[in-house]
């Protein structure tokens, strides 16, 4: 049924998948369990006030009108007025603590799932797209939102309204209640069938949404390349297409309502007309009063509207339970690189000891084949290789973002597996081939290596790589705002953000992925002699694109469809005249990067 409409099925929760969403969400809810019931008392008075009015008119009615009492009268209105005032207040009070813990709720499930991505590690990464886990924080959370701002209030209240109508309409009158009952069951299956329907309708609305957008996106991030080659005319019609895909699914929704809506109204107007029938018949019978028939004319629209509601505040509803389900199965994603229990603290320094790794990122192909190799304090070793050698998963295995999957990786004689990992990311730091800079200052972002660092200290890490007169002498100095992903600056100035950032933490093994490769020549200079210094006096491994790299390092590692082939100084290298020397050759006769398979 869901494939034929086009639509992704695990947006449409089962009856357990159901029970354990609101069982999840319940135990978020804990925090909040005395505004919820303050709500729900709330929210039983509202709907008691509601249902007041018919009394009160009923009461005058047959023992004012009726009986020509202008006191019974005039206490009947003024009753009613005063419950109107008092259920006005009563109201404005459910919005508010039902807002209160609906947005609560939002909040402490945004920062869950916000931390928790925080925590998760690389491989997890690699195996989701970015797009989706946005998506995650946005559509899926705003569908969550739709619902608290006003969906639970309708909701709870509708099924208040309609529970108790149903009880106080049989309390008054059975004879009448029956009447009201012919039509119920033919309402009720006319709901179920909307519901159906509108569900189907609303997830193919959700679905063709989503591919609409995607390919909004598409058309602007690539409309250089559109216009490049005249495919303007195309482009639109594809939009036009996957547009009226979107419109056939709103009418199909429209559609629904527009044979459902007219039912419950003829429902409650044909009952209407039954009742005032009967009930007249048993006014002249003496059996019921006048009130009676006035009260039940008044109750019916709590009895209709409500199943009308209901039915169609299930879309969203149902629209948040699957958000939340796949919110809670992201929380439930566990970390891949987690800190163990009674992890130990790495020593300050030592060697770096490979023992027989190997890594597969899916589980089946081996990335990485029993590497072994160690790494002395203070050395300096390069790894080259052609593209897709395994020479950036060793560098990321050996800074223990990702965990081997077979041997293991010690420092200092502590496998990283069993460190903490704030000495870890003390110990080893990362600087990448792109320096990442995130909206703040200079110093903002060079802090963001240590929260506590105070302003002097960054300074002192930015002199000791010798770049604290460049960005002394902007304008705004180390405050200078850097914008959404550093745009103000250089590529160059970001690198240079980055390897201060390093400095900061002044690791005692330093893996850089070449942080010059994608850099100008002058530029490329400036951040050159910034990782010199960086570099001095720590073990550092260097993923080295340019073979020039790997010419100042102690050692060089040759990395091939994975495995460590060559290991040893740039000179005996050469000399073997085996992978190195080949790639070398390669490098000196003017390509000036190591040979692609």
């Amino acid at each position: 049924m869901w494939a034929e409409a086009g639509v992704a099925q695990e947006d449409a929760l089962d009856r357990e998948q159901a029970r354990w969403v609101m069982r999840r969400a319940a135990s978020m809810l804990r925090p909040y369990r005395r505004q919820v019931v303050l709500a729900a008392v709330l929210m039983t008075l509202s709907t008691a006030a509601l249902l007041a009015g018919p009394f009160y008119v009923r009461y005058g009615i047959d023992h004012g009108i009726s009986a020509g009492d202008t006191g019974a009268l005039n206490v009947a209105v003024f009753a009613y007025v005063i419950t109107a005032g008092l259920n006005y207040f009563v109201y404005r009070a459910v919005l508010v603590v039902v807002s209160k813990v609906g947005e609560g709720f939002l909040r402490d499930l945004r920062v869950r799932v916000f931390d928790h991505l925080q925590r998760l590690s690389m491989p997890f990464y690699d195996r989701e797209k970015a797009g989706v886990l946005v998506s995650r924080m946005t559509s899926d959370v705003d569908s969550l939102a739709e619902l608290v701002q006003m969906g639970l209030v309708m909701l709870a209240v509708n099924m208040l309204l309609l529970v108790l109508s149903l009880i106080v309409l049989a309390i008054v009158s059975w004879q009448l209640m029956l009447v009201c009952l012919i039509v119920l069951p033919f309402v009720v299956a006319a709901s179920i069938r909307f519901q159906r329907e509108s569900n189907r309708a609303y997830l193919t609305i959700r679905d063709r949404i989503g591919h609409t957008l995607s390919r909004l996106q598409e058309g602007i991030s690539g409309v250089r390349v559109i216009q490049a080659y005249g495919r303007q005319d195309v482009e639109v019609e594809r939009f036009v297409a996957q547009s009226g895909d979107l419109y056939d699914a709103h009418m199909r929704s429209v559609r629904a309502q527009a044979w459902y809506l007219p039912v419950v109204e003829f429902a409650g107007l044909g009952t209407t007309a039954l009742v005032i029938g009967v009930g007249g018949s048993l006014v002249i019978s003496d059996v019921i009063t006048i009130g009676t028939v006035a009260f039940f004319v008044l109750t019916l629209g709590n009895l209709f509207e409500p199943i009308q509601q209901l039915s169609q505040l299930f879309n969203t509803v149902q629209s948040a339970g699957a958000g939340l389900k796949k919110l809670f199965e992201l929380l439930d994603t566990p970390v891949d690189v987690a800190e163990r229990p009674g992890a130990l603290d790495l020593p300050e320094e030592g060697p770096i000891e490979v023992d027989h790794v190997s890594f597969s990122y899916t589980g089946t192909v081996a990335v990485l084949q029993d590497v072994t190799l160690t790494i002395e304090a203070g050395e300096r070793l390069a790894l080259v290789g052609p593209t897709g050698a395994g020479k950036s998963t060793l560098a990321k295995i050996v800074a223990r973002l990702y965990d081997p999957t077979e041997g293991s990786v010690r420092f200092a004689g502590v496998d990283l597996r069993n460190a903490t990992q704030r000495s870890l990311r003390q110990r080893i730091v990362v600087v990448p081939q792109e320096g990442f800079l995130f909206n703040g200052t200079i110093r903002d972002n060079v802090r963001i290596a240590r929260g506590d660092a105070t302003d002097d200290e960054i300074d002192d890490a930015l002199r000791a790589v010798g770049i604290f007169e460049r960005f002394d002498s902007l304008p705004d100095g180390l405050g200078t705002e850097v914008r959404e992903r550093g745009s103000r600056l250089s590529a160059g100035e970001k690198q240079l953000v980055s390897l201060a950032r390093a400095a900061l933490v002044d690791p005692a093994l330093l893996v850089l992925d070449e942080a010059t490769s994608s850099l100008d020549p002058g530029t490329e200079l400036l951040v050159e002699a910034a990782m010199d210094r960086l570099m001095e006096g720590r073990t550092v491994v260097v993923i080295a694109h340019r073979l020039s790299t790997a010419e100042r390092a102690d050692r060089v590692g040759v990395v091939a469809d994975g495995r460590l082939v060559e290991l040893g100084s740039h000179a005996e290298l050469l000399a073997d005249e085996r992978h190195y020397a080949a790639l070398f050759a390669t490098w000196v006769g003017g390509l000036g990067h190591p040979v692609r398979p």
